[in-house]
Formats: C-alpha cells, sequence, structure tokens
C-alpha cells in the first residue's frame, strides 16, 4: 500500500483540508503484507473519524492500512472537526464538503473509480452518523455503508450531552425530526424511494452509551425493511472493538 498525507484548498470551506489516503500497490518483496490490486480505478472507502479526532485516527488507532491492502481497496480518511457531516448553522460547510467537493477532489487526485459498486463509506460515532447520512442521502452514489457505534440518534444525543453546540451544528433541534440530518428520515425516504437502496452495517458494544441509540435505528431500519447487517456484544466505546469490527466491515463490503 502507498500513503499520503493529503493537503488542499477546500472551495466550500475556504480553507485548507487534509485527508489520508492509502492506495492499492502491487509488490512481490514487502514482508508481513499482503498486497492486492483488483483494477486500475481502486474501489475505494471513504473512512471517517469521530467527534474528538480528526484524519490521522484511524492510522494511528488500527491497522487499516495492512487490513485494506488484502482487498484492493483505497482508502480515503478526510478531516471535519466537530461539524457531524454537517453545513453548520454557525460555521462551515462540512456537507458540502464531504458528500460533493471531497469526492470529486480525491478522484482527480488519485485513481480511484467512480463507479457506484466500487464506492462504500464506514465510520464509527460521529462518522458513524456521517458514513449513514452520505450513503442514505446519495444512494445513487454509495452502494455500501458501514456504521461502527453510530451516533446516529442525534434528537436524543443532543439532549444527553451539550445542547448549545449541537444548534451551532444543526440549528433549532426543534426543527431537527424530518430534516435532511435525521437518519430516521432519510431511512425513510430511501426505503419508499424507487431508487437504488444502499447496503447497510451496523455495529455497537451492548456496554456502549450509544447502545440504546443503535438499537432504535436498528429496529427503523428492521421495520423498513432496508438491508441492514446488525451485531452487537459486549463491547465499549474504544478503539480495541473499532479495530476488530473495520476487519468484519472490510470482510462484509461487495469489493467486486
Amino acid at each position: 500500500m502507498a500513503f499520503m498525507d493529503c493537503h488542499f484548498f477546500s472551495e466550500s470551506l475556504g480553507v485548507s483540508a487534509s485527508m489520508h489516503v492509502i492506495l492499492p500497490q502491487s509488490t512481490t518483496g514487502q514482508i508481513g503484507m499482503e498486497s492486492n490490486v483488483i483494477k486500475k480505478k481502486h474501489p475505494t472507502l471513504f473512512l471517517l473519524h469521530g467527534l474528538s479526532d480528526d484524519h490521522t485516527i484511524w492510522m494511528r488507532r488500527t491497522s487499516i492500512e495492512r487490513y485494506a491492502a488484502a482487498y484492493g481497496l483505497a482508502v480515503v480518511m478526510p478531516a471535519v472537526n466537530r461539524s457531524f457531516y454537517t453545513d453548520m448553522a454557525v460555521g462551515y460547510k462540512y456537507w458540502t464538503f464531504i458528500s460533493e467537493e471531497l469526492p470529486a477532489l480525491a478522484r482527480s487526485f488519485f485513481p480511484l473509480s467512480e463507479a457506484r459498486e466500487d464506492t462504500f463509506v464506514a465510520g464509527l460515532s460521529m462518522g458513524g452518523y456521517g458514513a449513514f447520512k452520505l450513503a442514505l442521502s446519495c444512494p445513487n452514489r454509495f452502494s455500501a455503508a458501514a456504521s461502527l457505534s453510530g451516533a446516529l440518534d442525534i434528537a436524543s444525543i443532543a439532549k444527553q450531552r451539550d445542547p448549545v453546540e449541537f444548534q451551532r451544528i444543526f440549528g433549532d433541534l426543534d426543527q431537527f425530526a424530518g430534516s435532511r440530518n435525521d437518519l430516521f428520515q432519510l431511512a425513510e425516504e430511501v426505503a419508499q424511494g424507487e431508487g437504488p437502496s444502499p447496503m447497510l452495517y451496523q455495529c455497537c458494544g451492548t456496554e456502549d452509551f450509544l447502545y440504546q441509540d443503535n438499537v432504535r435505528f436498528r429496529d427503523h431500519c428492521r421495520a423498513l425493511k432496508l438491508d441492514l447487517t446488525y451485531e452487537e456484544e459486549p463491547g465499549s466505546h474504544e478503539w480495541g472493538y473499532w479495530d476488530q469490527k473495520i476487519q468484519n466491515v472490510l470482510n462484509w463490503l461487495p469489493i467486486r
């Protein structure tokens, strides 16, 4: 695998932005690394960080480079600060950045496939919310999405944490339900639509403080008969759990 620490100017944010990128590489002499290149334009996983992290965290806390190598999978890991992957009410347009600008820029810099069947998204905690938001908002562009310990029920989480911060991100929280930021609403629209529906993978540890929120979203998706794979087992909100589960995600992805 090749690793790039990429810094570039974002038109939608109006500031310089950052991402880590790992790309498949055909090698024969590299020790301890299985390498696989499937095609000239690589299937791609957009891998999203959590609330207190940045674009470096997946490389620092897991062996994502080693795991992805066997699948011939490119991985793009962008930084979005504490934005919840949203055009913030007070702040920057991170939804525009993550949904429109970043994929286009990454594909202009690197040989990444533009095909829906080769495009996936995953994330942990806040990034789990962002992954499902991307796939459910843009089901014609993402074929699969995975949430690890995702912050999926924002209305519930905002009441438990700092509502002032969530108001700066989402605006009036009384108007959140049914909005374009509400995953429950987005899931209903995908279920009722005539277009493609992404495969969804969701996991959460039973000792995680977000467990009940995950159960509510799981039950909502099951009632809508969405294509959801759900896993739970003992575990909390920590990197040992996510390092294990991201391996499950890569094995689950429909990589051609």
